[in-house]
């Protein structure tokens, strides 16, 4: 398998994890979504940046972006209708500060 590229994120998440208000949170099964599927998801959705545009700031091209995009969005909206925690973490990336 080959190694994964390094993916350039420009917005370090503050808050990491997300829990049902509902729920304690004790026993939830919890979603991991990684700082470059969380930032796929800010440029491409929040921010409204094309794939093309994304690719360049994540530094890698637009088919592996929208891979990205459709696993964050898939993993978002099973934590949604699941009642699932989200957790932001890990990923193969290096956060850039004022680009």
């Amino acid at each position: 398998m080959r190694p994964k590229k390094i993916r350039w994120v420009k917005c370090d998440p503050s808050e990491r994890y997300f829990k049902p208000q509902a729920k304690s949170g004790q026993g939830l099964e919890g979603i991991v979504l990684s700082l470059d599927e969380f930032e796929a998801i800010r440029l491409l959705d929040y921010e409204g940046l094309s794939q093309i545009e994304a690719a360049k700031q994540i530094r890698v091209h637009r088919s592996t972006i929208s891979r990205i995009a459709t696993v964050a969005r898939y993993k978002i909206s099973k934590a949604l209708v699941q009642i699932k925690t989200l957790k932001i973490e890990g990923g193969c990336c290096k956060i850039v500060k004022g680009r």
